[in-house]
């Protein structure tokens, strides 16, 4: 095989096994849109993630650029920061999901987009959010990530928050949510359906961050049981960082 026969057969490879993960995420959002509205029944507002919201909240001015990555049906994350007077942009690849998030926060704006589009050309040529794309580089003041990042495998969520700190201008903030957990893109039972999911310890997660180029200012961690669920409790981490330069 000539070097160039092998250079095509490694791009077809990349190829096949990024359609594979494309596939697998549009599988777990329609997971999530056949869940509706029980959703937000078994995960009521969390307490953590509130006062991440308080944080940016009372960090950052009115009028302010954040992101919701992941946001669901729009609660409590893109409701408590639209109404706090920040300029709010919620993406997800749940179609239903986003339908509840426009109705219910109609001050947001919300787009579909898969994450690991986020800073890509693809965001425009695919999802037609050109702003959350190289165009967008620098342009947002805070993300939010709430247990969205946790439905990548591991490679993917360090991908993806280096796409995050570009997207965020110098001394941006994130607000990330995980479950800690030591898996890696692993099968789990999710609401009578199946997910996978990535988790990592807490020195991980921080030293994984740092590695991104972001400063880790507080980790909040709570056991969290879902509301009339037979799921065990989790330990969920709550983590305040700031884009280094």
């Amino acid at each position: 095989m000539t070097d160039e026969q092998s250079a095509a057969a490694a791009d077809a490879d990349r190829a096949s096994a990024a359609g594979v993960r494309r596939a697998e995420r549009a599988r777990q959002a329609a997971v999530f849109d056949t869940i509706g509205g029980r959703y937000q029944e078994v995960f009521p507002a969390r307490a953590g993630q509130l006062a991440c919201g308080d944080w940016l909240l009372a960090e950052l001015p009115p009028g302010a650029r954040v992101l919701d990555v992941g946001c669901g049906a729009g609660e409590p994350t893109a409701r408590q920061l639209a109404t706090g007077g920040l300029r709010v942009t919620g993406v997800d690849l749940a179609e239903g999901m986003l339908a509840q998030a426009r109705a219910a926060v109609p001050a947001a704006s919300f787009h579909r987009l898969d994450v690991l589009d986020l800073g890509l050309e693809s965001a425009g040529t695919r999802w037609g959010a050109p702003e959350l794309g190289p165009d967008g580089q620098g342009s947002l003041d805070a993300a939010a990530a709430f247990f969205s990042l946790l439905m990548l495998p591991r490679a993917e969520i360090a991908e993806t928050l280096g796409r995050l700190r570009g997207l965020l201008r110098p001394g941006g903030l994130l607000a990330l949510g995980m479950v800690e957990a030591d898996l890696d893109d692993a099968p789990l039972p999710f609401l009578e359906q199946e997910i996978r999911v990535s988790g990592y310890l807490r020195e991980e997660l921080t030293a994984l961050l740092e590695g991104a180029g972001f400063a880790v200012e507080a980790v909040d961690s709570q056991s969290y049981a879902p509301a009339g669920s037979a799921q065990p409790p989790e330990t969920q981490l709550y983590l305040r960082c700031r884009r280094t330069d």
